[in-house]
This record gives C-alpha cells, sequence and structure tokens, in this order.
C-alpha cells in the first residue's frame, strides 16, 4: 500500500451529485511498454521509481489515497485519510509479442488488479495498480480507478503528472480540489426546470418485463479501427444529407456548424447497433452520451477541476427509423442530447437529485458488488468518448508506450471511441457486444461506410 511521501489534510470531503449517481466501480486502462536495452533509471529499478513517484504524486492528489464511506440518503462522502493506493508488482512468462495486437481479451484479466467488491466500501482501495514484467524484458502497468472519485479528464491528469514526477519533472499543475460547485448538501434552488430523461428506466426489449434475460448473454469485445479517410466519409454522408432539411430544434446545423466526428461515429454505432441486433421497426432504444460539463458552467470550472464534471443525457429514437432515414438523422438526435447541456440544465439536474431523499435509485448498486457496470445493453447503447483525453507518450523514464487502450469491459453495449494510435486521424471503436451478434455488428459496421463511400464518390463525379 503506497502513501503519500508527506503529511497531506485529513478529514471528510463532500462529494458532488455527479460522483454519487451511476457507477461507482473502478475503471481499468494499460499500458505496455518495450524498454531498450540501454534504458536506466537514475531512482533504481522500474518498480522502486513507480512507488516513490507514486508517494510523491499523493501528496498533490491526496484524495485518491482515501476511502468512500456510505451516509445517509444512500450517498457517498470521501474520508481523505491516506490510507494509500495499493500497488502490485507481478511476473509473467508470458512474451508481449503473445498478446498479438493487444485487443482486449481475457489475457489481460492477470495484468489488471482484481477487485473484490463484496469487501466493505470504506476498505477498498480507490486505486489500484499493476506493474508486470514480461519474460522479454516487455513491461505492462495497468491502473484502475474509482469512477466515483474521478472522471476520465481528471484520472488523466493524475497520471500524466505521476509520469513527469518519475522523470524527475516537476508537476505540470495541481488539481484543484474544491468540489463546492458541485457539491451535494447544499439546499437546492427552485424545483427543476428541465425533464432529466437520464435519471429514468431504459426501455425493454418488446415483450421482456426486465434485462436479467440480456444481462445473461455471453458478450465479446471487439476494436474496429476507422481510418482518417472511413472518418471524412461518414462526416460527409451525415453533413451532405442534412443540407436540404435540418434535424436540429435549434437548426444550428442549418447554420454551417458540421456534425462532429463524435456525432457522425456515434450515429454510425447506433444504427449498426440496431440492425446487428434484429430489433422490430418499433423497438424504442436509447443512447447514453456522456458530456463534459466544465466550460460549459457559468462561470467555467476550472480546468484542472478533480472530480466528476460530466453529466449523461439521452438520445432516444426508434429502431426502424433510425435504420430507414439518413444518418444525419441519428446525428442530429444525438447532436440535441449534448446541446441540452447548459448551466442552466446542469443546476436543474443538481437540484433534482438534491431532492432526492435517497440517490440509491439512481446508482448501480448491482454494478458495485459485481462489477458488472451500468446496463448500456440490448436494446440501448452508451458510447463514450476519450478522443480529448490525453492518451498517448506516457513515458516514466523509460520510453513512451507501444499501445494504450482500455482494460477489459463485460457489459453489452459500453462503447468507447479511442483516438488512432499513430495520431493520423484514425480512430479506434472499443465496443463490447453480445457474442451472438457481434460478427454481424461488424459487418454492417464496415459495409454501410463502404456503400457510403461510392455514393459520395459518385455524387463528387
Amino acid at each position: 500500500m503506497v502513501r503519500p511521501a508527506e503529511p497531506t489534510w485529513n478529514g471528510r470531503l463532500s462529494l458532488s451529485e455527479w460522483d454519487q449517481t451511476g457507477t461507482i466501480t473502478h475503471v481499468p486502462t494499460i499500458y505496455f511498454y518495450r524498454p531498450s536495452q540501454d534504458w536506466h533509471t537514475p531512482g533504481g529499478t522500474m518498480i522502486k521509481v513507480l512507488r516513490d513517484s507514486l508517494c510523491q504524486t499523493l501528496v498533490h492528489f491526496y484524495p485518491l489515497a482515501g476511502r468512500l464511506h456510505w451516509i445517509d440518503g444512500g450517498r457517498l462522502e470521501l474520508a481523505c485519510n491516506a490510507m494509500g493506493v495499493q500497488l502490485i508488482e507481478a511476473v509473467s512468462e508470458a512474451k508481449l509479442d503473445d498478446l498479438g495486437d493487444f485487443s482486449p481479451s481475457p489475457e489481460f484479466d492477470y495484468l489488471i488488479p482484481s477487485i473484490d467488491y463484496t469487501t466493505p466500501i470504506q476498505e477498498l482501495p480507490l486505486v489500484l495498480v499493476q506493474f508486470t514484467e514480461f519474460s522479454c524484458g516487455g513491461v505492462s502497468l495497468s491502473l484502475t480507478i474509482s469512477h466515483g472519485i474521478a472522471d476520465g479528464q481528471s484520472a488523466h491528469h493524475f497520471i500524466v503528472d505521476w509520469a513527469r514526477l518519475a522523470r524527475g519533472e516537476p508537476l505540470s499543475s495541481p488539481p484543484f480540489l474544491d468540489r463546492k460547485a458541485l457539491r451535494a448538501g447544499y439546499p437546492p434552488r427552485e424545483a427543476p426546470c428541465f425533464e432529466h430523461t437520464q435519471f429514468n428506466q431504459p426501455p425493454l426489449i418488446i415483450g421482456e418485463s426486465s434485462t436479467e434475460n440480456e444481462r445473461k448473454k455471453l458478450t465479446t469485445v471487439a476494436m474496429l479501427k476507422l481510418t482518417k479517410s472511413q472518418v471524412e466519409t461518414l462526416k460527409d454522408t451525415a453533413n451532405e444529407a442534412s443540407q436540404g432539411s435540418c434535424h436540429v430544434r435549434t437548426g444550428e446545423h442549418c447554420h454551417g456548424r458540421s456534425y462532429t466526428r463524435y456525432e457522425v461515429i456515434t450515429a454510425h454505432i447506433w444504427r449498426c447497433a440496431c440492425k446487428a441486433r434484429g430489433h422490430r421497426s418499433e423497438q424504442p432504444t436509447r443512447l447514453g452520451v456522456c458530456v463534459d460539463i466544465r466550460q460549459r458552467m457559468q462561470p467555467p470550472l476550472p480546468q484542472k477541476y478533480f472530480g466528476n464534471a460530466i453529466i449523461d443525457v439521452i438520445a432516444t429514437g426508434y429502431s426502424g427509423e433510425l435504420i430507414l432515414k439518413p444518418l444525419s438523422y441519428a446525428a442530429s438526435k444525438i447532436r440535441e442530447a449534448i446541446e441540452q447541456v447548459t448551466d442552466e440544465y446542469v443546476h436543474s439536474a443538481i437540484d433534482f437529485l438534491k431532492r432526492q431523499k435517497d440517490l440509491s435509485q439512481f446508482q448501480d448498486l448491482h454494478a458495485i458488488r459485481s462489477n458488472q457496470g451500468p446496463f448500456y445493453g440490448n436494446p440501448n447503447l452508451g458510447v463514450i468518448s476519450w478522443l480529448t483525453l490525453p492518451m498517448y507518450g506516457l513515458d516514466f523514464g523509460w520510453g513512451k508506450e507501444i499501445y494504450t487502450g482500455p482494460g477489459t469491459h463485460d457489459c453489452d453495449g459500453d462503447t468507447l471511441i479511442l483516438p488512432g494510435n499513430d495520431c493520423d486521424g484514425s480512430l479506434t471503436v472499443a465496443i463490447c457486444f453480445q457474442a451472438d451478434n457481434i460478427q454481424t455488428f461488424k459487418k454492417f459496421f464496415y459495409e454501410d461506410i463502404e456503400q457510403q463511400d461510392c455514393k459520395t464518390s459518385h455524387l463528387r463525379e
């Protein structure tokens, strides 16, 4: 257990409403390194450098060394008590080459710290790290960080500054730890003035009364790569189709705003999922979207605000309409959901949650106990963007990684959009999907792009 190198503030820290809702399981990422023959660490062995620099980093990011506690109303509070972060050193007889293209697989389970969610939450570390040395001399570094304490931006802020300190460089910028702007505990203002559908139960498969059957089905993870050209094809398809008609209520797209990469790729994923799952045309389907609110608040939150500064919003539709209508229709649904997130909307959502006597109805307690995560599965989907996260170039003193990506995830519909490793405009879609439907999904995923490419090429001619 690695603790801060110096005494840190000790006490209870109130968490924001966004820290308290959804899943509060740990989110894994993994990095693979192939050190050169002449690498050296002045501070000692690789594991010693990691341990010593982690101690120094936790002085600044001391909430990560604390523990969560349940309080009244199904809410959580953070005890800043310097109990520490768990660091595991492991050795593998395997070689890096045995992992192929590093796509998430059952082999990853041995490289990522396992967490027993039957343990009382006040005893669970918020961060667990595993350093594994392979027989070829390569290494992997995996981190799994509690989503109850940090979102993607905050987690990567911690990781990047840890690497800086390991290299002997100063901290880039300290985290902003004051959560008053989003903290629970203040009396709500007026009654919420928006309909916050993200807190409603998602639709079920027509004819089903629960998610039990869908949860039981075997899932698999696919890493689907898109070249820059394929991304541009999707953007051209969505934007050209919408020039003659505007689906967005605000009309902003009609005034020259093109759909973003996230909007068109997510729209494409949503349509392909509906096709691959074989939905009836009248099947309602819901898409979960995470929106960073740091710059949407008035005044904006500090860029280095440490915590969960994201809000889930929902795009809804019917499978038949999503499939039959142009790609721009699905993209417009996604944009409509994103653009409702204003300062007023965020405060309305906070007020809505503050009025709840028991927040446990909005928490996936099943996920806390079994690490399954929120169920975005059939007929629904959740697509999270990591496009703006500083994922690549993480150097602890022995060079940059040869691969990084998400750890294992096994919940149907859980999807990430990642920037390509080569920074060449390519992207990777990491999707967990029911094993019986994944090949069909892949077929539609690429065939639809090829068909659209042929159409746009013909129009240009």
